[in-house]
């Protein structure tokens, strides 16, 4: 390190009274004060820096004291991922802070891993957790942590239980990266000749949240695949929830296994005229449905009202428009807004509906992540490197599950997504000036969302 910045910080640690350490990124240099705190779970003081500013040859280039920060979306991502923060401590104990905050970032707003930085140092949670997040050291984080497949294990195995009934799912991200090994060409339900990586994600019947994230080859597509994961995870019943890019409707033979899939249209078993004479209301939607015993497994036909009003008003359009001819309608007409589902499971018609419809809660929170990996790829040369990356992305998911969770209990799901609360929630701001801390003006809608969740965002004046 440059002697004359060395120098200088001695200078101005003699100056203040206190002890200060020098940290290098770049070409940049940077002051902490080199301080400790008493940490209530290890029972023991621990080293903290706290910053203090950029630092020349010349002296010290002082940051602005008074610092805004996102208040109350910090709380909120902080509350949802507590109950992992203790298996992190103990599972990656050099390494949690920035998996952590890795996490929340994520779970708010997918970003690139460039600006994950500046992102964490917007988070009030930045102030409480010393996680450094600057490019070269999120690389070297995640290939750490995904070399550490063991300690993963352990913490998958944490989030079980042999009593929880375990829902299954099976999807692929697409990469065009010659970099990712993991990737390689394999069914999908799109048809796309492109390398993939398979991902088996178990969720928790019982807690709703996911438990277990196991990365596969991407020439792997079948529920097969699933055997060795429960062996390893030594789970003894599971729901098995697939798309209609399943390569085989073989249903499964072991005890405790239950397969839940939709159907490929041309099935042989399908039979779009069989009686749909019940129904239900999910989303506020009318279902009707009809079951049938096929020997050993079952065919459960849906209509959705509301699509095939929807689907008949589209095609008459394109009979008009010279696309499509009224025979045409007459031949789909029993087939609009309906799909069917194949299972071994022999249950509520409507209970299999939505265990199959909960599957697309997982898609949605998935799809920013798969659209970032493009982005991320130079940062992930490694098989490590990627698995390091999909715990991370694991993690953010628990947290977005647990904050869905939340708002489900209070019947306001839909009405207020997760990211329409973290959104409003980041309108509650701390101002930091100096050791003096106070929560801004809170707006109406806000409050409204912070005191669903249970936050308490007060007394206004604190100190650090």
């Amino acid at each position: 390190m440059d002697p004359e910045i060395l120098k200088a910080a001695k200078r101005i640690g003699e100056e203040r009274g206190i002890p200060v350490e020098v940290k290098s990124m770049g070409n940049s240099y940077y002051l902490y004060r080199d301080t400790t705190r008493w940490d209530k779970e290890r029972k023991k003081r621990v080293k903290v820096s706290e910053y203090i500013g950029r630092i020349t040859e010349h002296g010290l280039v002082e940051r602005n004291r008074r610092t805004i920060y996102e208040f109350g979306n910090s709380e909120l991502l902080l509350s949802a991922a507590s109950d992992l923060i203790p298996e992190l401590k103990h599972r990656f104990p050099d390494h949690w802070p920035e998996i952590l905050a890795m996490s929340m970032i994520r779970a708010e707003d997918p970003r690139p891993i460039k600006l994950m930085k500046s992102a964490w140092e917007k988070l009030y949670a930045s102030t409480q957790i010393d996680a450094s997040l600057s490019e070269n050291t999120i690389r070297e984080k995640l290939r750490i942590i995904g070399s550490d497949y063991s300690a993963q294990r352990r913490f998958f195995q944490s989030l079980t239980t042999n009593s929880d009934k375990i829902l299954f799912d099976l999807s692929s991200i697409f990469s065009r990266s010659e970099n990712i090994k993991l990737a390689e060409k394999g069914h999908n339900p799109k048809h796309m000749h492109m390398d993939q990586i398979n991902f088996a994600l178990i969720f928790s019947g019982k807690r709703h949240k996911p438990v277990i994230l196991e990365i596969l080859p991407g020439s792997v597509r079948d529920y097969k695949a699933f055997d060795s994961i429960m062996e390893q995870y030594d789970i003894r019943e599971c729901i098995i929830i697939a798309d209609r890019g399943l390569t085989s409707y073989e249903m499964p033979r072991k005890k405790g296994i239950y397969l839940i899939v939709a159907i490929r249209r041309n099935f042989d078993a399908l039979d779009f005229s069989m009686k749909l004479d019940r129904s239900f209301i999910f989303s506020n939607r009318w279902i009707n449905f009809g079951v049938k015993d096929l020997g050993g497994k079952y065919l459960y036909m849906y209509e959705d009202t509301s699509l095939r009003a929807e689907e008949e008003t589209n095609m008459i359009r394109k009979i008009e428009s010279g696309e499509k001819e009224q025979k045409d309608l007459i031949v789909e007409r029993e087939k609009l807004g309906k799909f069917a589902i194949l299972s071994n499971m022999r249950s509520d018609p409507k209970e299999i509906y939505e265990l199959y419809k909960s599957r697309e809660e997982v898609e949605v929170a998935f799809d920013s992540m798969k659209n970032e990996l493009e982005n991320d790829k130079s940062y992930l040369h490694t098989t490590d490197g990627i698995r390091g990356y999909f715990f991370i992305s694991f993690l953010s998911l628990y947290i977005y599950f647990s904050i869905l969770e939340i708002l489900k209990e209070k019947k306001l799901s839909q009405k207020i997504s997760v990211k329409d609360a973290l959104f409003e929630l980041s309108k509650i701001y701390v101002i930091a000036n100096g050791a003096r801390r106070s929560v801004a003006e809170i707006p109406d809608r806000s409050q409204k969302i912070a005191d669903a969740f249970g936050l308490k965002l007060y007394p206004k004046i604190v100190r650090s």
